[in-house]
């Protein structure tokens, strides 16, 4: 019995047989060539749509994601919240929330601070707040942040690398004490904040806290990303825009919610810093994205928001 030959062969057997058996045998089988099986190969999928998984639908455990057709996202990072310090920037999120009353709130990474379980040496002998302090410093900060935001509103958690300390910690250096009450961040905190790794709105908006570093950081994490990408961890707040065949999208650093020359950044030795505080609020109308709006320092008990000096 000769061979089938590759007029009797479908496509589908076609790309069974060289997915399962390979080209030289494919030919063989066919009595052909192997150059002839790549050309039909070749053809068949020049015209074949091909689904290809891109990282956007892919299902991730650690993305949030939820769709906003009109309303505002208040989102702040960098807290570094220490016990008796309230920065001016954290006292205006808390109102900006009662004010504008936005749909979502995003905490976009480093809320505590974690200086005690550090890699990093200590700065001097200076006192330093233990993780329990901070941890009950945080949940009355939060607890406020909570009354003054809408009912039903979304609220998120996207951790940062000084977060990530309390169980980095605790999985190095006691690791059999894992799945106890306790070990996780999120077992200290009200179980309506929502963490993950990012933060994903109408499939275009992604909050992170950090990904690209440097003086372009918001550039190219627009331009590498393909979506309007928020950010903080830099400190440096700015909105840097970019434009393409596929429309306008924006690199965005939201700054830092705490002071800049707070003594949890003593480690910069009173150097000038090119940073700001402040957060930012994204508005969202028919499910497109607005100009975003930055809410900055003024002064020790003012803020700069919506072309307004407001007083904290």
């Amino acid at each position: 019995m000769g061979s089938p030959g590759i007029k009797s062969c479908s496509d589908e057997e076609f790309i069974h047989l060289v997915e399962s058996i390979g080209a030289l045998k494919t030919a063989r089988h066919l009595g052909l060539t192997e150059r002839a099986v790549y050309r039909r190969l070749g053809n068949i999928r020049k015209f074949q749509p091909v689904y290809t998984p891109t990282q956007a639908n892919i299902d991730h455990p650690d993305r949030v994601c939820f769709e906003l057709k009109n309303g505002s996202v208040l989102i702040g990072s960098d807290f570094h919240i220490w016990p008796g310090n309230e920065s001016t920037a954290l006292r205006a999120f808390k109102k900006i929330c009662k004010d504008i009353q936005p749909r979502a709130i995003v905490l976009n990474g480093d809320v505590l601070d974690f200086p005690s379980i550090s890699r990093h040496p200590p700065m001097g002998w200076e006192g330093i707040p233990m993780p329990f302090e901070e941890i009950e410093c945080v949940q009355d900060h939060l607890s406020d942040i909570e009354q003054a935001s809408p009912r039903g509103s979304k609220k998120i958690w996207t951790l940062g690398n000084h977060d990530a300390r309390f169980e980095m910690r605790l999985a190095a250096f006691a690791k059999e004490y894992k799945n106890i009450k306790g070990i996780h961040l999120s077992d200290h905190f009200n179980p309506c904040w929502e963490k993950g790794w990012s933060t994903w709105i109408n499939d275009m908006v992604v909050c992170k806290h950090r990904w690209k570093g440097g003086i372009h950081a918001t550039h190219n994490n627009t331009l590498n990303s393909g979506k309007t990408m928020v950010t903080g961890h830099l400190h440096s707040q700015r909105v840097t825009p970019f434009t393409d065949y596929n429309g306008t999208r924006y690199g965005i650093d939201t700054g830092c919610v705490a002071d800049p020359y707070h003594q949890a950044f003593s480690y910069a030795e009173d150097n000038p810093r090119n940073w700001i505080s402040g957060f930012a609020v994204l508005t969202f109308k028919d499910g497109k994205l607005l100009l975003p709006e930055l809410c900055s320092v003024w002064s020790k008990n003012e803020v700069r928001f919506q072309g307004k000096i407001i007083k904290i």
